[in-house]
């Protein structure tokens, strides 16, 4: 059974992302270094967001994401928030008062007893005593076809960015799936219901359908279903997951995986905790996206936007020859890598940094393409501005026209418009 995450912040998850989705999204190598090294500002190329159903997720990023998995690195994911520190701990004092540990074995007994009658194999778990952090997975075969199935538990801030990430329907610009719903329970939970696919671009033909719920408490529990008996390399056995919408709802909201997430020992922090940089706040994601498409060449219609999220924006144009999509990344703090990111670029006279670089952009999907301009300003803030566009209206969709609706050069007036300093 896979040991891997589904959903993590997609800052922290990115490149791994688009590696482990095949290797086809052809992102700006050096674009994913400085995101991952920006003081957890986003990276440049977050095409593949929302992470979602097996996705990246890259929401994430678009947004959303989809199962929680245990460990490692998955398709769409990277390490687990459990294994890496990333949700909100307990107090000390709720730490002392938590229940007993719950052992693997406890978890994969009550995971058994909460599914339809049929045969178990592959059975694997942690329990909330054990690194990285308690999970359970096995292959439930109810006569009709083995099916991989898990359970992952974590703890979030309640009302915080995460939890929107967990619990909302991701952007289908970067994430098909077939059905989404996210609904808010009588006791303030929130739950989202997704089936979705395991491959956005569905080079196979494997679903993965999701449950997230997440309580007022910040307890989060994930489980997932794929209509195989594993998450990848394994043929598909049966037409779709076995478990229902109402199924999954039913398993992910038992009563006794709140009292496993309480279980869950509280990670100290680090004494004198990390240092941070004396960095500007983060532009919204409303004056991104206001700014993109304030800036866009005339004769392009705007087909999409969508919804603000943090320093990164998007729209889908057309200009009568076919959908294009558009992105923005506005950071703060890069200027300490300018030398890999602007290697083979241009300085101007008031020392702005200029790369522009036209490639894949997805190699799974032929004919995809990505120019990007990519900026950054004078000055201590490190303020970079990134703008790519794409010959494609999705992250997954086939090329929708030969090239991209803006040129190179125009992507280099955008990115270098004194409009983007207003967001310093």
């Amino acid at each position: 059974m896979p040991e891997n995450q589904h959903q993590e912040p997609f800052e922290e998850r990115l490149s791994a992302a688009l590696h482990e989705t095949g290797g086809g999204f052809d992102a700006d190598r050096s674009a994913l270094v400085a995101g991952g090294r920006a003081r957890g500002r986003r990276a440049l190329t977050r095409r593949r967001a929302g992470v979602l159903g097996g996705v990246a997720g890259v929401a994430l990023v678009g947004v959303g994401g989809a199962m929680f998995l245990p460990q490692g690195n998955s398709d769409g994911s990277d390490v687990s928030a459990a294994a890496t520190g990333a949700a909100s701990r307990p107090s000390a004092s709720a730490a002392a008062s938590a229940p007993a540990p719950v052992s693997g074995d406890t978890l994969l007994d009550r995971l058994k007893e909460l599914l339809p009658e049929g045969e178990f194999s592959r059975e694997e778990a942690r329990g909330t005593a054990d690194e990285p952090g308690p999970y359970a997975s096995l292959v439930h075969d109810d006569g009709r076809g083995a099916a991989a199935i898990t359970v992952g538990f974590d703890r979030v801030e309640p009302g915080g960015a995460q939890v929107r990430q967990l619990t909302r329907c991701p952007d289908e610009t970067f994430v098909p799936y077939d059905d989404c719903s996210s609904t808010r329970l009588s006791d303030g939970s929130l739950l989202r219901l997704l089936k979705g696919y395991e491959y956005p671009d569905k080079r196979v033909d494997t679903k993965y359908w999701s449950a997230d719920l997440v309580t007022a408490e910040g307890q989060h529990v994930s489980v997932g279903e794929w209509n195989a008996p594993a998450q990848k390399g394994a043929p598909v056995s049966r037409a779709e997951p076995p478990l229902s919408a109402e199924q999954l709802e039913e398993v992910v909201t038992a009563e006794v995986w709140r009292r496993v997430v309480d279980a869950i020992p509280e990670t100290p922090e680090p004494a004198g905790g990390a240092p941070t940089a004396d960095l500007p706040p983060a532009a919204s994601g409303e004056d991104v996206g206001r700014t993109l498409a304030g800036l866009l060449p005339e004769g392009l219609d705007v087909v999409r936007k969508g919804d603000p999220e943090g320093d990164f924006a998007y729209v889908v144009v057309d200009d009568g020859r076919g959908e294009s999509l558009v992105q923005v990344n506005v950071q703060h703090g890069m200027g300490d890598i300018a030398g890999e990111l602007y290697t083979d670029g241009e300085t101007l006279p008031d020392g702005t940094r200029v790369a522009v670089r036209q490639g894949n952009g997805d190699d799974r999907v032929a004919g995809v393409l990505m120019w990007t301009a990519d900026t950054l300003r004078p000055g201590e803030d490190g303020f970079r501005v990134v703008i790519s566009a794409f010959n494609n209206g999705a992250a997954h969709a086939e090329p929708s026209r030969a090239t991209p609706a803006l040129t190179v050069d125009q992507l280099r007036e955008m990115a270098l418009s004194p409009e983007w300093d207003e967001l310093r």
